[in-house]
């Protein structure tokens, strides 16, 4: 009993002794701090410093009896700033935006826009539906090379009552190198956009635009309407044969283009594809201008209103039909692409 006793004794001041010495080291260290921190107020602490802190103020009550060289507030505030890092990691999203654009694609739009300056997203997006290319318009335009004067905006307009039996007419003038002014006479189909007929004269008049109706409509093959505008040119003899031909006349009101708006716009994709770009020397000169631009026009220019279509029906290539080829159309103004094997 009395050994057991001694036993109990002797480690009742070891374990004294031991605990006393702790406690002077223990404050020998936080003298030695308090001079550290009074010679560098703001120590420099690395994140594993910060990540041990967190962690003590997680498993021990008393952590911030031990604090000298922050304050409490500093630790809770970098567990609140580890929680939020934390959460917006695990709730970011495994992949972020479109599939990236091949190379290959990417040289292919810069090549297409830097051979055709006068097109824009729309027309440039319509010529890689065709060569099999399946990518947003967005996206097009995004990788089309920024030019100093954007693309004009494309127009709307509504006229869907007897669109398969429409037809708009109308004149546009074309200067020459001698300074002669021509009239192009355009009859254009509603339904998918085709120049119907075509003619130039340097003296128009109601018998001769009468003629070109005539020329244009053909065996019974007339349309129930035609749209045109109030010019002096549609005159008694226009009148007269459009009406033998059973065609109804819808004449717009005055000053008012956006409602002939189809014909309106094909002028103007004339001009600024086709005759801005050109000198016309003469009549024949410029008829033959025109018939080039009209073949490309039904054959290989994509429409907004053809779901990216040209008035006839183009193939789509498949991307495996081999290599992208470039065909020069309207004097190289112009060219349409398609996909050939080697």
């Amino acid at each position: 009993m009395f050994n057991l006793l001694f036993v109990l004794l002797l480690t009742f001041f070891s374990v004294f002794k031991n605990r006393r010495d702790l406690g002077l080291e223990v404050l020998a260290l936080r003298q030695q701090l308090a001079v550290y921190k009074r010679q560098q107020p703001r120590p420099q602490l690395k994140h594993t410093d910060r990540l041990f802190w967190v962690w003590l103020s997680k498993i021990w009550s008393g952590w911030r009896q031990s604090l000298i060289i922050v304050r409490p507030e500093t630790v809770v505030g970098w567990h609140r700033k580890g929680f939020k890092l934390f959460w917006s990691r695990i709730s970011q999203r495994k992949s972020v935006g479109r599939p990236a654009v091949s190379p290959e694609v990417r040289a292919l739009i810069k090549r297409i826009a830097a051979a055709n300056p006068l097109w824009g997203a729309p027309r440039m997006h319509g010529e890689l539906l065709k060569l099999g290319i399946e990518i947003s318009e967005r996206t097009v335009s995004r990788l089309m090379p920024k030019r100093r004067n954007p693309p004009s905006q494309s127009w709307r307009t509504f006229l869907d009552n007897h669109f398969n039996e429409l037809v708009s007419i109308d004149f546009f003038t074309v200067p020459t190198a001698t300074f002669r002014v021509l009239f192009v006479f355009v009859v254009l189909a509603h339904d998918r956009r085709r120049v119907i007929h075509f003619n130039i004269t340097e003296h128009p008049s109601a018998c001769w635009t009468a003629q070109q109706m005539v020329e244009a409509f053909p065996e019974d093959s007339a349309p129930r309407y035609l749209i045109r505008d109030r010019d002096q040119i549609y005159g008694e003899d226009f009148r007269q044969r459009v009406q033998a031909m059973s065609i109804e006349e819808v004449i717009t009101a005055l000053q008012s283009p956006w409602q002939n708006a189809y014909v309106e716009r094909l002028i103007g994709s004339i001009r600024r594809e086709c005759l801005d770009h050109v000198i016309v020397l003469g009549e024949s000169h410029l008829r033959r201008i025109l018939r080039n631009y009209f073949e490309y026009y039904h054959q290989t220019r994509t429409h907004l209103s053809l779901a990216k279509d040209a008035p006839e029906v183009r193939s789509v290539h498949p991307s495996e039909a081999g290599e992208i080829i470039a065909l020069p159309q309207v004097g190289g103004l112009h060219h349409r692409y398609e996909r050939r094997a080697a």
